[in-house]
């Protein structure tokens, strides 16, 4: 099939922070992207997929716009946009933690403000302008906001009074002596559509698989199976070691009489406490292995 023929999804992808972090990601779900050093047009082992490299605060527009079919980006910047786009799923991935991001309201230790009230005049630098307007307003506090390139955190006390940022662990904002007043909301990465792309039949079911596939790769992190043989004798010894998996444990006989084979998805932050603990009980054999993707 020729490529004018070829049926193509033109995926926006976030450049910067998240970029390492989804590629992983997509990795993961089965996807092979990589990208040369200053390009913005990585290459992919699906001859459908077109993807583009933008900052994350652009891929919404660009999706509204039908420039692109899909993306992906935080919500924040869906919100921030106001972007009329179709949402897929949410992606429980970020580049420190699998916890939603917060944009938060962030003043000095010693600043007297200690609500969205005590804002009244004051001057705020974030680089979510539109969103923080809106928030005052529903609040009724009338404040100058100003939008910030980056480096907000140092921009308080002596240019600002106040900032919105956005943090995953508060670290950040606690090394430049801030301190959290009010979160304003939280935000996880989204997959999200252009409405005409989403009405399109076969990008519909493209889109369907790949977010089955990245849900599937989010649902395996933090999780390894472990596999053992186990004496008949030792079985229920054995079992009770277990903690709860996402599945009872699967147990099918082995070739040798009176041994068994057992098979179990855990949480890998338990497997360092289990193991000497199945290994007295019994186990032989024991073997732990990663995963990539997980259908519930």
């Amino acid at each position: 099939m020729s490529n004018m023929c070829q049926k193509m999804l033109r995926l926006g992808l976030p450049k910067g922070s998240l970029q390492n972090a989804t590629f992983d990601l997509f990795r993961k779900a089965g996807y092979h992207i990589s990208v040369r050093d200053r390009s913005y047009y990585p290459s992919v082992d699906d001859e459908e997929l077109s993807i583009v490299l933008l900052r994350a605060q652009e891929i919404s527009r660009y999706v509204e716009d039908g420039v692109l079919d899909a993306g992906i980006t935080g919500h924040d910047w869906i919100l921030e946009n106001e972007s009329d786009v179709h949402i897929i799923t949410t992606l429980c991935y970020s580049k420190a933690t699998d916890r939603p991001v917060r944009w938060v309201l962030a003043a000095p230790e010693d600043s007297s403000i200690r609500s969205v009230k005590d804002l009244q005049g004051k001057r705020i630098a974030t680089e979510l302008v539109n969103a923080t307007r809106r928030w005052l307003k529903e609040n009724g506090v009338e404040a100058e906001v100003e939008f910030s390139w980056g480096a907000t955190e140092v921009k308080v006390p002596k240019l600002v009074d106040a900032i919105v940022d956005v943090t995953e662990t508060g670290s950040s904002l606690r090394a430049n002596n801030l301190r959290i007043v009010e979160t304003l909301f939280e935000s996880s990465t989204k997959l999200f559509a252009n409405r005409n792309a989403w009405a399109d039949e076969w990008k519909r079911d493209k889109l369907e698989r790949i977010s089955l596939l990245l849900e599937a790769a989010i649902n395996a992190g933090g999780k390894v199976g472990i596999k053992m043989n186990v004496r008949e004798a030792d079985l229920d010894a054995v079992l009770k070691v277990l903690p709860a998996g996402i599945t009872n444990p699967t147990v099918s006989y082995l070739h040798q009489k009176g041994w068994q084979a057992l098979e179990i998805v855990v949480d890998e932050k338990v497997v360092r406490e289990i193991v000497p603990s199945l290994k007295r009980a019994g186990a032989e054999g024991i073997i732990e292995y990663p995963l990539n993707k997980i259908i519930y």
